[in-house]
């Protein structure tokens, strides 16, 4: 894959922890939904760290409020209260623009939903983020190409969405989230639309091209078959991180 250089974002100073080696670091962050009767309490004062160079895996029964708090730390969810420093940056406290600069540069999201633009053929979804950073459109199709064939869909690039399998579509939105190189990639139920084999094979290419020292990988997930990917495992209960463990070992399919 092309080294990717974009120009450097010219961001406000921002007080951040001074934690060598940490992503993602939130200090009772909380968020809600509604008001009044309507009220719901998604995030109950969110402790985490999430170190560089690992993958950790967010897991806890629907409604727990995991999707809240990676949307939380990819900038796209506003929180309450509390402190979320990313990559050294507290990306609330930038303006919508350097905010939205700063997020396609260095992050890369996974959505449940796909959120795949149906026009569109698969090379040319994953190209987007390359070209909304100024690549130009061959250079983005052809380092496409190179990521889709990477997740087993180099015969299907030229396929649009629709024409696409649930599982397919999640494999392109995989190669999405992968292509630009971010240095965080946050992915909410990667596997869910994958059979077991393919999930396993996605989940080595992930680790792959996100798990190095100068990045990290989030992924909130239910699928156990692939927790032996993972560095830590953190359990989430009604808006808080109950505890936080270490994955089990792996038998077999993850190779560093």
């Amino acid at each position: 894959m092309e080294t990717i250089v974009a120009e450097p974002l010219d961001l406000p100073s921002v007080p951040a922890p001074a934690l060598e080696g940490v992503a993602v670091h939130c200090d009772s962050v909380t968020k809600h939904y509604g008001d009044g009767a309507a009220r719901v309490v998604a995030l109950r004062g969110i402790d985490l760290q999430v170190r560089l160079g690992e993958l950790l895996m967010l897991v806890g029964p629907s409604g727990c409020g995991k999707t809240t708090l990676i949307s939380v730390i990819a900038g796209i969810l506003d929180r309450d209260s509390g402190n979320c420093h990313v990559l050294g940056i507290d990306s609330q406290a930038l303006s919508q623009r350097q905010r939205t600069t700063w997020r396609g540069r260095n992050i890369g999201f996974v959505f449940q939903q796909f959120n795949l633009l149906p026009s569109l053929t698969a090379a040319e979804n994953v190209a987007v983020p390359l070209m909304i950073l100024g690549h130009s459109r061959g250079a983005a199709i052809r380092q496409a190409r190179r990521i889709l064939d990477r997740v087993g869909l180099g015969e299907r690039t030229g396929a649009l969405p629709s024409q696409l399998s649930g599982g397919q579509q999640q494999r392109v939105a995989i190669a999405r989230a992968l292509v630009h190189e971010p240095r965080l990639i946050v992915c909410d139920e990667p596997t869910s639309s994958l059979d077991h084999e393919t999930g396993h094979a996605v989940l080595q290419i992930m680790r792959s091209v996100a798990v190095r020292e100068d990045r990290a990988l989030i992924i909130v997930t239910h699928d156990s078959r692939i927790f032996p990917f993972a560095d830590r495992i953190a359990r989430m209960d009604d808006g808080r991180i109950v505890r936080i463990e270490q994955a089990p070992p792996a038998a077999g399919p993850r190779e560093d």
